[in-house]
């Protein structure tokens, strides 16, 4: 069974990125996603990276709410640029 606090900082260091406050903000603004392209499908990740993602997303497990704040995070311009557009 696997404790591991579901938190930003640990999907960080499960996906074998790093995992600091400011390695996390700095992959966020990098890395910003169309709005209509799924956070599996982003081309950065490498395929154990993609599988992790799509399996905690597609199980709803505990991770699931974390990569949904990761996605939410990573298609926050592409959303932004919408709304403004009106």
């Amino acid at each position: 069974m696997d404790t591991t606090e579901s938190s930003m900082t640990n999907l960080f260091l499960q996906l074998g990125l790093p995992a600091g406050k400011d390695d996390i903000a700095r992959f966020i603004r990098e890395h910003q996603l169309p709005e209509a392209l799924l956070i599996s499908e982003a081309p950065f990740w490498n395929d154990g990276q993609r599988q992790f993602i799509r399996e905690e997303w597609r199980e709803d497990a505990d991770w699931a709410i974390v990569v949904d704040e990761l996605n939410e995070a990573l298609h926050a311009d592409a959303v932004a640029a919408r709304v403004a557009q009106g």
